[in-house]
């Protein structure tokens, strides 16, 4: 869980975001390459999960993001479930190279909707887009897809880095932007009601992200 106090000189932020999808998908080394970038061609599959930390500046404020990495082997799937919770962002990931991993998305938009705490900001990531010619799931199917579960969507290849970082960014600042949102909105009702969120101090990111992205679900969001 994550807070932001008015009171506070340095402003940072903790956003709690969990990588999910089938095993071997590249989960591990879409995370590797973002906070540390490095690939390695003959990872082994996660084994429960990892996590890792990774700061960002987002307009002068400092994030920081932590980055769970959930095994995706259905024999994990009742350990890594409890890891859903307090999570605001999540990157939902297939391989474009095999089309029963992008099958396996609805299941995982799923578990990630009844295992969270409340809608969570989300991209559907097709990773492994430096394998072309190995290619079973269009990009117009993953536009369509994310199009209908009102997700962000992005295509990436931790190999050679396209768009991971951006991926990233993309989940972190749309948290960020809610927040920002929320709490210009609090300010104003702080203001007329001196007696709003009693001592007027704090804000719960968990239910400033849930109120913002059910309006943004209803929506619909792609890049």
């Amino acid at each position: 869980m994550a807070f932001y106090s008015e009171e506070e000189k340095s402003e940072d932020y903790l956003f709690k975001i969990v990588l999910i999808g089938d095993s071997a998908v590249g989960k591990s080394n879409l995370l590797a390459r973002f906070a540390r970038g490095e690939f390695y061609p003959n990872s082994k599959s996660t084994i429960g999960v990892e996590f890792q930390t990774q700061k960002m500046d987002i307009d002068g404020k400092e994030i920081k993001a932590q980055i769970w990495d959930t095994a995706g082997q259905e024999r994990f799937r009742a350990v890594t479930s409890a890891y859903y919770r307090g999570a605001v962002g999540a990157l939902l990931v297939y391989d474009i190279s095999r089309h029963q991993t992008f099958d396996s998305i609805g299941r995982w938009l799923n578990e990630l909707q009844t295992h969270s705490d409340m809608n969570v900001v989300t991209i559907l990531i097709g990773n492994k887009s430096d394998l072309k010619d190995a290619r079973e799931v269009s990009t117009a199917e993953g536009k369509a897809l994310a199009e209908a579960q009102g997700l962000f969507f992005m295509e990436t290849s931790a190999l050679d880095s396209s768009n991971v970082a951006a991926a990233f960014q993309t989940v972190v600042r749309e948290i960020y932007n809610i927040l920002s949102r929320k709490v210009i909105k609090s300010q104003e009702l702080k203001k007329q009601d001196s007696t709003w969120m009693g001592n007027g101090k704090t804000v719960v990111i968990q239910e400033i992200v849930n109120q913002e992205t059910e309006a943004g679900t209803r929506k619909g969001w792609c890049c």
